[in-house]
């Protein structure tokens, strides 16, 4: 599971995806539009239309799956719900993993029920350069014990582990600069896939209005 508001997806989301994919060696990465994300601001476009530029971004992507069960959900996207679906699609067994970034992973211990994300799944934190900052006192105990050094270690279990992993490609794309360069009519070309780019252009998402 990778989630996220998605607004919009781009490059740097799809190869994040497909890397995870490859390094965990997933049969499936789902990649999940958030309805309400709780701590952040609402998105501007509709979850609806995120979700459809998803569907553009990864195409036909083996292994990449634009998943609308959050959509379909009322109330806040909270990942426990997601995950608790999750397990109940996949049986008690299947090694279920949430993928998240580092800037979200600092603020975990401030999540819904966030132990109940370890009780449904692995968490895999995609790291950055500074990853080896002392961590918040709250998030420090929430993982105590958790963490593992190697995709083998976390998947010995269907769950409960935590792996940091720096991923290959570090791609520095920011869907906020996306949206401001959009707003003010400067390209987004290389930025995001072609099929995602017609779509807002056709669609002036995006735009001040």
């Amino acid at each position: 599971m990778l989630g996220g508001t998605f607004d919009p997806v781009h490059l740097g989301h799809l190869r994040s995806a497909l890397e995870l994919l490859e390094i965990l060696a997933l049969d499936r990465v789902h990649m999940i539009p958030a309805k309400m994300p709780p701590l952040r601001d609402t998105p501007r476009v509709a979850p609806e239309e995120r979700l459809a530029l998803l569907r553009l971004g990864i195409g036909d992507t083996p292994g990449l799956v634009a998943d609308p069960r959050e959509l379909e959900r009322d109330g806040p996207s909270y990942s426990a719900d997601t995950l608790a679906s999750l397990r109940a699609e996949y049986g008690d067994q299947a090694r279920l993993i949430m993928a998240l970034g580092h800037d979200a992973f600092l603020r975990l211990a401030e999540w819904h029920a966030p132990w109940r994300l370890f009780e449904l799944a692995h968490l895999v934190v995609i790291d950055r350069p500074d990853f080896e900052a002392a961590l918040p006192r709250a998030l420090a105990e929430l993982i105590e014990g958790r963490e593992v050094d190697s995709p083998g270690a976390l998947m010995q279990r269907p769950a409960g582990r935590l792996l940091r992993l720096a991923l290959p490609t570090r791609m520095a794309i920011s869907a906020t600069e996306i949206r401001r360069r959009l707003a003010s009519d400067r390209s987004v070309r290389f930025l995001v896939p072609e099929a995602v780019e017609a779509r807002i252009l056709a669609n002036s998402l995006y735009r001040h209005r």
